[in-house]
């Protein structure tokens, strides 16, 4: 753990600030930076006050809840849902299998607009309380090359098939499988920039970037508003190219496609259960919606519930992940073929990914539609896609689905 708070109170000032315009645009290349955005709406975070490395979510939260109590707020604003300090996190999908670690920071600086209101914390002695000034502007390199993975598609659609065989066999109802791709660069890979054209082209998602991680996720794992809490569950998914497809015919077979509507029952159902214990109401939808995004169409679920007393979103995350959206039913068959066939590490994609205030309210995403690109090869940046396995799944849908899945960070790459 690094961290400024010591055994002493540190005090946090929120003031309310005029529209700051693109809150992407502040993030510099000189600090470490996060960003978690929707639609226009959410938050950037500038430096970091501490940062907190660990393997599991339940210890994070332990962390976090000690933490928020050692902050003292002054706000100018009225208190609400993720206005004032925050952590962000992004956490690893199997952490008893990964080399990756988890991470939870606090930044220094979060400049944040939702619902028409503007406004800047920062935490620390050192405290201004104007905007800070743009930071400057992202780049591209000039060259990329795109490789495959760990394995080659063949292999993949191999690996694929011996699931099916698994599958079959009566245990494992569902498992999703992941391959990744590499792309190299003939210089430092600027994550801002790949965050802003994912910001342009799918507003629709959850834009995120954390440590390393960046992408534009259409699935929120959950979110704890006020004692409100929402899930979004997707599985269930047919590419789609408008220029030479009708949307509406293709959405027509995603909801008569009995292998998709089995795959998303199994993964509301595991969200449904997991979320039980900490809710006094809860609301499931009978049928899912079709969800569309520029590249997909998705099967999609919003399960919601009132939250019991004191807990928070990240301790939710934590009983949520894996669903069977990211991972399989049930949950500990799945991993364990996870691991014995998908022969990558997954690190922090498919884990959860998002912040929590310090009143426990927060928003958790899944790492999906993304990729990673860390301090030991600036250079590379590892992309990844999965897809979700049952009885019925043939290897040639599985890696086309994968396919589309990749298109957003290929996009945001200038390699589609």
């Amino acid at each position: 753990m690094i961290s400024d708070f010591g055994s002493g109170r540190v005090r946090a000032t929120t003031v309310a600030i005029s529209d700051p315009g693109p809150l992407e645009r502040y993030l510099s290349a000189k600090e470490p930076g996060s960003a978690f955005l929707r639609r226009g709406e959410g938050f950037v975070g500038l430096g970091e006050v501490a940062r907190f490395e660990t393997d599991y979510i339940d210890t994070a939260d332990v962390w976090w809840t000690e933490i928020a109590t050692q902050i003292d707020h002054d706000s100018e604003l009225p208190g609400a849902s993720g206005i004032g300090p925050l952590a962000v996190g992004s956490f690893a999908f199997d952490p008893d299998r990964s080399a990756f670690r988890s991470v939870l920071t606090i930044p220094r600086t979060i400049i944040g607009r939702r619902g028409g209101q503007y406004w800047l914390t920062q935490i620390g002695e050192h405290r201004n309380q104007t905007l800070p000034a743009p930071g400057d502007a992202p780049r591209f390199p000039e060259h990329l090359d795109l490789g495959h993975g760990t394995v080659t598609q063949d292999e993949w659609a191999g690996i694929v098939a011996r699931c099916v065989e698994l599958i079959r066999q009566g245990d494992i109802h569902k498992v999703v499988l992941a391959r990744d791709l590499i792309a190299k660069a003939d210089g430092p890979i600027d994550l801002r920039a790949v965050l802003g054209r994912l910001i342009e082209r799918y507003p629709m998602t959850w834009t995120y970037l954390v440590d390393g991680m960046v992408g534009a996720t259409p699935e929120l794992l959950v979110r704890v508003a006020d004692g409100l809490v929402t899930s979004r569950v997707l599985a269930g998914t047919i590419s789609v190219d408008p220029d030479h497809t009708d949307p509406l015919a293709k959405a027509a077979q995603l909801a008569r496609s009995t292998k998709d509507i089995r795959e998303h029952e199994f993964a509301v159902e595991s969200v449904a259960q997991a979320l039980e214990p900490f809710c006094r109401a809860m609301n499931v939808p009978e049928a899912p919606s079709v969800l569309p995004l520029p590249n997909v169409l998705h099967l999609a679920t919003d399960i919601t519930g009132v939250a019991d007393a004191d807990v928070s979103a990240l301790r939710l995350a934590a009983a949520l992940h894996p669903s069977a959206a990211v991972c399989g039913t049930p949950t500990h068959l799945a991993l364990d073929t996870i691991a014995a066939i998908e022969n990558m590490d997954r690190g922090r994609y498919a884990g959860p990914v998002g912040w929590v205030d310090t009143e426990g309210d927060g928003e958790w995403a899944i790492a999906l539609r993304g990729g990673y690109s860390g301090p030991d090869a600036p250079d590379q940046i590892r992309l990844f896609a999965g897809a979700g396995i049952v009885a019925d799944s043939q290897p040639g849908a599985e890696l086309e689905e994968t396919r589309a899945k990749f298109v957003p960070m290929l996009q945001a790459l200038g390699l589609d």
